[in-house]
């Protein structure tokens, strides 16, 4: 039986114990099915779910609707 690895997305390390793994988001993809963001325990507060550029973007877009409201 292979045991699946996961990587903390905080720290890119392997969590190789499975009691120490948790789900902290889920991604979704352009196509198909997305995938599972995992983290150690001790690096969940550490984890960025969003992405900067997004933020930025989005920042703007919601900007300019309230200024046409």
């Amino acid at each position: 039986m292979n045991a699946v690895l996961h990587v903390c997305r905080a720290c890119d390390g392997l969590i190789t114990d499975p009691a120490d793994g948790v789900i902290v988001a889920y991604e979704e993809a352009m196509s198909g099915p997305g995938w599972q963001v995992w983290a150690h325990r001790e690096h969940v507060d550490d984890v960025e779910l969003l992405d900067p550029d997004l933020l930025r973007i989005m920042t703007r877009i919601w900007t300019a609707q309230a200024a046409a409201e």
